[in-house]
Formats: C-alpha cells, sequence, structure tokens
C-alpha cells in the first residue's frame, strides 16, 4: 500500500497489550479481531472485562439488554461495581501500594507525587467528609478546579459515595458555570482560590462565589487553598483542609450498580444550551479501560499524559483509564508554551513520559516556535502519541510524527465524542498513513453513510454507528426527547455523531471535520479542515480557520482567517498568492473569497478552535457565551478584520 509512513516491528506488535489480548482470544489479525468485536459484542466486551482484570463486588448476570431500543442499552446488567475501587483501592492493598499514581507540575515549578496508598487515604477522607455534609447516593457535586491532584481526589470520593460528579471546565466564566451546576442540580462545589495562567493568577473562587449565587441547590463550596490569592467569603465557603480535618482513612465505598450513573458532563455548548451525558460505573470504566490499554498501549510502567481539562471528556478518559489499569498519570496545571515556548518539551523529558496525548490545534500553535525547541530536548522515553478533537492536516501531523515522535512511535488519532468516547481509532499493531485513524475502535460498529443511510466508500459521508456500545451516554440529563431527536432521529436505530467521515481503498478511515461546519460551494462540498489543511502547507502560514458564509451566486464560498508565521508582513500580494494556492491544491471551484490576517484563532484552553463563533462574529451576529474561550480577544480582531 502506498503512503505508508509506520509500521509496528515485530517485537513491538508481541509486547502490545492487544497483541496479548488477541493471541488469548485466538485471534490471528486486526481485520479478524475488528470482525469479531463487531459482530460478537457480547462476547468481546465479556473477553475485555477478564482481560483486563476488571473487578466486580457482584457479577453481571447479562451483558446487554436493548429490550427498550438501541438508544436505551443497558450493559453489565445486574452487576454491582465502583470505578473508585477499580482505580484505587485495588491498587492500594496490592504490590502498588507505594508507587506513583499521579505526577504533577505546576506552572510556578511545583512538582508533587502521589502514591496509590495517599491517594486511596485522601479519597477516603474526603468521602467521609461528603458524607457527614449530607451527600448520598445519587446526590450531584461539581468539581470546577484546575488539573491538580486534589481533582481526582475529589473525583474518587464522589464515586465512593455514590454521588453523581459534574465536571467543569476550569476556564469557564461564571454563567456558564451556573448553567450547568442549575441543570444538573449540584448540592456542593469543589473549586480552588485561584490558578496561574501564563504567570498570572485567574481568581477562580471569584468565579464560582458568582456561579453559586445563580444556583439555588448549591449548599456548600469546599475552596482548595491553590494560588494563595484574597477573595470574599461566603456563608457557604469552607476551606478544603477544614473540611476533612480529623477525617479517618477507612471508608467502605458504596457497591453501585453497573447503570448507576457516575459523572454528568456536559458538551461545550456552541450550538443550543449545553447537553448533560451521563456516564455510569460499569460502562464507562470497562470502555475507557479498554481505550487506554489496546489504544495507547498503557502498561504498568507507563507515565500517561494528555493535554486537557477535567472539564473535557479526555480528562476522565486520562484519569479512569490510567489509574484503572494501574499505571501513573502526570497532570499539568498551566500553560504548555509558559514561561518559556519549549515548556512542554521540557516536562515530557523531566518526567519520563511515555504517552503524550495533545490536539492538532496546539501542535500547529507550537510548531511556530521552530524545530529546534522540541530537538533539543531528550523525548527517548516517549513510545506512544496520541491526538484527538479535530482532523489533521499533513504537515502538522507529520511534523508531530517526526520531531516529536522522531519516526518511531505511532499516533494513535482517536475520534469520539463527550457523549460517546471513542469511535474511531489506531491500534499499536496497525500500519499507518498521515491523518489516518485506521478504522473503528474495538466494539464499535461504525459505518460512513450517504444521505439516504447507505453505506458508503471513497466518498464523504456521515459517520454512524449501528450497535450500542459501553460508554455510549445514557441519555441528556433530564431531557429524553431531546436525546432521541439529536442522536438517533436520522436514521432508525442509528447514532448519527455530525462528523464527516470517509474510507479509502486500502481501508483507512479518515475525518473531515463537523458535518454541521461542512462548506457547500455550487453544490461541491468541502470539510474546513481540508481548506485549512491547504492554506497551512504553504510556508508562510502556521494556523488558519475556514468558513462558509453565504452567496447569492453560489449558495456559500468560502472566507479563511489566516496566522502568519513571524517575520512574514501580512500584505495584499500575499493574501492573492495563498488564494491562488488553495485553488491549487482543492481546485478552482474552491478558491476562497477572501483571506483574512490575523495574529491568533479563538480556541478552548485545550486547544480546540470554535469555527461556529468565528462564522457568526463574521457575520455580524451577537456571541452571548464566551466562557469556552481561553482567548475572546481574538473574537475582537476577527470582527476588526471583516
Amino acid at each position: 500500500m502506498k503512503g505508508i509512513i509506520w509500521k509496528p516491528g515485530k517485537s513491538y506488535r508481541e509486547k502490545s497489550n492487544i497483541w496479548r489480548f488477541m493471541k488469548k482470544n485466538g485471534i490471528k489479525n486486526y481485520r479478524k479481531l475488528v470482525h469479531w468485536s463487531q459482530n460478537d459484542i457480547e462476547g468481546f466486551w465479556d473477553a475485555v472485562v477478564s482481560d483486563l482484570e476488571v473487578e466486580w463486588y457482584k457479577p453481571y448476570r447479562k451483558i446487554l439488554d436493548s429490550s427498550k431500543g438501541i438508544a436505551w442499552s443497558r450493559w453489565f446488567v445486574g452487576g454491582k461495581i465502583n470505578i473508585a475501587h477499580n482505580c484505587v483501592d485495588k491498587h492500594a492493598f496490592s504490590h502498588r501500594r507505594n508507587k506513583v499514581a499521579i505526577f504533577y507540575e505546576g506552572e510556578d515549578g511545583t512538582h508533587r507525587k502521589i502514591t496509590f496508598w495517599e491517594l486511596y487515604c485522601e479519597a477516603n477522607r474526603l468521602a467521609h467528609a461528603l458524607t457527614e455534609a449530607g451527600i448520598r447516593k445519587g446526590d450531584r457535586v461539581g468539581i470546577f478546579m484546575p488539573m491538580v491532584p486534589e481533582i481526582v481526589v475529589a473525583m474518587l470520593a464522589c464515586a465512593k459515595v455514590g454521588a453523581i460528579f459534574i465536571p467543569v471546565f476550569s476556564g469557564f466564566g461564571a454563567s456558564a458555570v451556573a448553567s450547568r451546576l442549575n441543570d444538573g442540580g449540584a448540592r456542593l462545589l469543589f473549586c480552588a482560590d485561584g490558578f496561574f495562567r501564563r504567570g498570572k493568577i485567574v481568581e477562580m473562587k471569584k468565579v464560582a462565589g458568582e456561579a453559586a449565587s445563580l444556583c439555588p441547590s448549591l449548599e456548600r463550596t469546599i475552596i482548595l487553598k491553590h494560588a494563595g490569592c484574597a477573595f470574599e467569603w461566603d456563608k457557604r465557603d469552607v476551606w478544603w483542609s477544614d473540611f476533612v480535618s480529623g477525617k479517618g482513612i477507612d471508608f467502605t465505598t458504596e457497591k453501585m450498580d453497573s447503570e448507576d450513573p457516575f459523572m454528568l458532563i456536559y458538551t461545550s455548548g456552541t450550538t443550543g444550551t449545553p447537553k448533560g451525558s451521563v456516564h455510569v460505573h460499569g460502562g464507562f470504566l470497562v470502555k475507557i479501560a479498554e481505550e487506554v490499554a489496546y489504544q495507547t498501549d498503557m502498561q504498568e510502567e507507563d507515565i500517561l499524559f494528555w493535554v486537557t481539562d477535567m472539564g473535557w471528556i479526555m480528562g476522565p478518559w486520562e484519569v479512569v483509564g490510567g489509574l484503572a489499569l494501574g499505571g501513573s498519570v502526570f497532570l499539568y496545571d498551566g500553560a504548555i508554551d509558559y514561561p518559556q515556548e519549549d515548556r512542554l518539551w521540557s516536562m515530557v523529558e523531566r518526567h519520563g513520559v511515555t504517552i503524550l496525548g495533545i490536539s492538532p490545534t496546539a501542535i500547529r500553535a507550537l510548531m511556530r516556535a521552530g524545530d529546534s525547541l522540541v530537538d533539543k530536548h531528550d523525548l527517548s522515553a516517549l513510545r506512544i502519541l496520541g491526538s484527538t478533537g479535530e482532523p489533521w492536516d499533513t504537515t502538522s501531523y507529520m511534523w508531530f510524527f517526526e520531531h516529536v515522535g522522531k519516526k518511531r512511535c505511532p499516533i494513535i488519532n482517536i475520534s469520539g465524542g463527550t457523549e460517546i468516547v471513542c469511535f474511531l481509532s489506531p491500534l499499536p499493531i496497525t500500519p499507518l498513513k498521515p491523518c489516518t485513524l485506521v478504522g473503528p475502535a474495538l466494539g464499535m460498529d461504525i459505518d460512513v453513510y450517504d444521505e439516504k443511510g447507505r453505506s458508503l466508500r471513497g466518498d464523504v459521508g456521515e459517520l454512524v454507528c449501528t450497535k450500542p456500545w459501553p460508554s455510549m451516554t445514557r441519555g441528556i440529563w433530564g431531557d429524553p426527547e431531546r436525546f432521541v431527536s439529536t442522536y438517533w432521529s436520522r436514521f432508525k436505530d442509528v447514532w448519527v455523531h455530525g462528523d464527516w467521515a470517509s474510507v479509502d481503498k486500502d481501508g483507512f478511515w479518515f475525518l473531515h471535520g463537523r458535518s454541521d461546519d461542512t462548506i457547500k460551494v455550487a453544490g461541491k462540498r468541502v470539510g474546513p479542515a481540508e481548506v485549512e489543511g491547504a492554506l497551512i502547507t504553504h510556508h508562510t502560514v502556521s494556523e488558519a480557520v475556514a468558513i462558509g458564509v453565504p452567496d447569492e451566486i453560489k449558495g456559500e464560498t468560502i472566507v479563511c482567517f489566516a496566522v502568519l508565521k513571524a517575520g512574514v508582513v501580512a500584505e495584499a500580494k500575499l493574501k492573492e498568492i495563498l488564494r491562488d494556492h488553495v485553488a491549487e491544491e482543492l481546485g478552482k471551484a474552491l478558491k476562497p473569497k477572501d483571506i483574512l490576517f490575523v495574529s491568533q484563532l479563538p480556541k478552548t484552553r485545550n486547544a480546540k478552535i470554535l469555527r461556529r463563533m468565528v462564522k457568526m462574529v463574521y457575520l455580524g451576529k451577537n456571541v452571548e457565551d464566551t466562557s469556552a474561550l481561553a482567548n475572546p480577544e481574538a473574537l475582537e480582531e476577527i470582527e476588526r478584520a471583516r
């Protein structure tokens, strides 16, 4: 096959978790593995539970029950389990007792290590405090904190008492925090006094206090002293240290039904109000552990670092998956390019990170600093690279592969979402082409449909899932009708996720962006990622975003915003050169109407570009909620540029 850039060697392949799993179950190759996982989903997931030694208080009597319809499927029926037991309790009383569970570094240079035994003790103390505060099974608890070890303690303590934790992105404003807490009916909120971002203190408690005043259900706010900043005290407030003072380290973890909710996590809300995805103890644990074990090949000696926030699905993914497997996770609280542009690479080197996950946009931003900043660091501990969040462009993908992975580490490029976790993913045993996701994640019956619901190959279509999976959201919190209409209404018993995908002639899968972001120029459909990728191939451009805007003749036309590389002058001549460059790459019909130059693009803290906000500003529409943005000033620059 042409275009292959990476193949696993025999020793690499045979040391992997997935190879061990295949041998144990008599599976000889990748295609047979995928076929088995899709056509015998109950047998496959039962084998996963056994292989990963997931511990149950009471065994399940039935693997899958779809008697109420595929949208309302139940998994591991009758089983009793708890995520906290599998992530910390069982390790604290094993040979891993004194092993480091969490490595932490703060932007201010603070370093900490937390062993499984220490994590167990701290989670138990906090669980005691929650119980004494009246928090019971089924109560909702908000967690609005930076990525510090205490955020993991809070998550585990909630699971231990049977409470449902609501992770909230640490960069949100008060209205965004309040909307999630109100929707979930949270009784208690964990937050920090503040955190550091690019050397400045972000006053987190101030935001939390404003949000709390808008939440009638909220009874108490537990505050971690982290940045040392002053704030206005409220009668509901209590210091974390006082909350847990005097509490014992023995606590009996609640035995939860497999289908009991573990987490209520919200989508970013770029379209409509945020949707609360409900994830449960049994299905979420099994699916996440399977992904981290078989996709990113996490083994006991590994250190997993995904550049994320607990408010995004990859935060719980990293923590639950890494700890359930008895590995170590690395948490960082701060900007990855501060105070030096090579901060990320120095941390990977300093801590010996072996599995690194990051978004394509973050890589594009880091590329601007030049090759030398990454090349000077010893990244030899790395053995797996990961990515998610958006489609890749070839230039950035190859830079990640060549300069960070030194052509020896596979890029496990995964795709999914808050509501589902993972749909598509390579495995460490599969060859790679640039930007590919290779194929369906194991146990996921994925397809690409045309507009009439027919399976499609060789062209771009809707990414769909036709069978249930363990980590599927158990609905949208409090709104079952919206859940069905959003995901299950287009094709009967088929989940439509809203992503464009394609499968090439060699069977490699690729993503092309959100289907609701798709641009249609005179009947020709193109994903914005393709236009952006074409722009980035020009030597003057470091980042770009493409949007479709109304056109009387063509229906839509393309407008781009580009961030130029250092030293490049933004001039009218360059604009025309870039328009022609895109036309050469994609065809004359897709030549952009305009290319506007800006110094930054609007992004979330995990470096995801919000195209729809760019489009709204360009069209002169008001963007009411910019709380998801790390740099709202970028929208002002977009407005000036237009």
